[in-house]
């Protein structure tokens, strides 16, 4: 098998290629013969050497990568329920960047029929990001204003989904006008072009009252008046801080993520009771263990992908030899949707 391996933190030319021995299934394991891999943000994250779950699970080196899709190869010897040559998707906690992988039977579906090969492999991390952002952490209930920040990207495109399935009303920003029309075609009952209008302006004369829900991933940029237009009894969702890692040949800038680490609003509790509001935060890749939510979530998923009631972000491919053209094109902030890797 081939794999990425990233022996230290730096930037694109850490993402080196190493022929390795197959892996084999432990006994509760599947074995896939991978055949796409989705690229996260967090990749390009942990490539840099910032990623909170990357040190605390593995150290250097490693090999990143949160969700594949492919067809089993072979089985542990306590799975009983996949058969060698079914099609398959897997959400794993990195290693995916691989020709082979092996995965807990836990975190493997069959190949659900309204996906294709690459749409699965873009499907369960940012799905299950987005599900547990707003289904269990903020409870949208009907006629809430929600305001998605990166709303055209994998995890936005889905919480603009979710949010209009709560029937709730939903506000998407992004930033370029290219992606625009992206979100339009989401649900979203409004989007905000950020590059060419006043953000804040347009949330105020969009929602007066305030925002019942914000989702934020950028970190520094946007975080104050993220809360600070949250409505009475509002909640702040941050599952990202991607405003801070601004790169140079992909290697952050330290003197600014220094910078923005100490510009980054601490909470008051005292400011949260007296205006009623909620931060609450998350990573996906410490929530493994939790097994039983994360079974919850992806049979919910798969129920709205059957019902017709949940599309894929739109998917951008590159063969597998051209990761670091994908990292570099998502670090860019010009992209749509899902970028996916073709083995």
């Amino acid at each position: 098998m081939k794999k990425v391996v990233i022996h230290k933190p730096g930037g694109y030319e850490r993402l080196l290629f190493e022929t390795c021995p197959d892996p084999m299934p432990a006994p509760g394991e599947v074995l896939i013969d991978v055949a796409a891999i989705g690229v996260n943000y967090a990749d390009c994250v942990t490539r840099m050497g910032l990623y909170a779950s990357a040190k605390h699970y593995l150290g250097y080196p490693l090999t990143p990568g949160f969700e594949i899709s492919g067809t089993v190869r072979a089985t542990g010897s306590a799975v009983t329920d996949l058969a060698p040559g079914t099609a398959v998707m897997a959400v794993t906690r990195f290693n995916a960047y691989a020709t082979r992988v092996v995965v807990k039977r836990s975190q493997v579906v069959p190949l659900p029929a309204a996906l294709s090969v690459e749409a699965a492999a873009g499907f369960p991390a940012v799905a299950l990001t987005a599900w547990y952002a707003l289904c269990e952490l903020a409870h949208p209930r009907d006629g809430e204003t929600l305001l998605v920040h990166s709303a055209a990207g994998g995890v936005g495109s889905m919480l603009v989904q979710i949010g209009k399935l709560a029937n709730c009303r939903v506000i998407g920003v992004v930033g370029a006008a290219h992606k625009v029309d992206a979100v339009h075609t989401l649900g979203a009952d409004a989007v905000i072009d950020k590059s060419t209008q006043d953000l804040w302006q347009q949330v105020e004369q969009l929602a007066p009252a305030g925002c019942d829900i914000v989702l934020d991933a950028n970190g520094v940029s946007t975080l104050k008046q993220s809360y600070r237009h949250l409505a009475p009894m509002g909640r702040l969702v941050i599952y990202g801080f991607h405003s801070m890692l601004a790169t140079r040949g992909g290697i952050p800038r330290k003197l600014k993520l220094a910078r923005d680490y100490w510009r980054t609003p601490r909470f008051s509790p005292f400011d949260l009771t007296t205006r009623n509001r909620s931060v609450l935060g998350f990573n996906l890749s410490f929530l493994f263990e939790q097994s039983d939510v994360l079974d919850r979530g992806l049979k919910q998923l798969l129920e709205w992908l059957e019902q017709g009631k949940l599309g894929t972000p739109k998917i951008t491919t590159y063969p597998f030899d051209k990761v670091a053209a994908a990292h570099r094109d998502l670090e860019s902030g010009q992209t749509i949707g899902k970028l996916v890797l073709v083995v």
